[in-house]
């Protein structure tokens, strides 16, 4: 642990004082309770929470702007349309197109 000194203005002390007085704890030891509360990084609660953080902490995870959230508001199509008129279309998968473009495997 690294200890610190604080300078503190008077009223400031006294809010102390009282907290700590009021917890039935020392004044050092309600300091540090507030600190971690305030500053103390929680940890995310599931797996998937988690993966979350690290994904957006490596810049791989983003939230929609303004603008994309308003595109995807103004969608009409329903999803079986959607595959109705891909089917209608004909053709290869798109995945066989890929592995095709690929090429054999080495």
């Amino acid at each position: 642990m690294t200890l610190l000194t604080l300078e503190l203005e008077p009223e400031l002390y006294e809010n102390l004082r009282e907290e700590a007085a009021r917890l039935g704890k020392t004044m050092e030891t309600t300091a540090t309770t507030i600190l971690y509360q305030r500053l103390a990084t929680p940890a995310p609660a599931t797996e998937k929470a988690k993966a979350i953080e690290v994904l957006r902490k490596a810049g791989l995870l983003t939230e929609l702007s303004p603008d994309e959230i308003k595109r995807t508001q103004q969608v009409t199509m329903r999803m079986e349309e959607i595959r109705a008129a891909l089917g209608k279309a004909g053709g290869k998968p798109l995945s066989e197109l890929i592995i095709e473009m690929r090429g054999p495997k080495e």
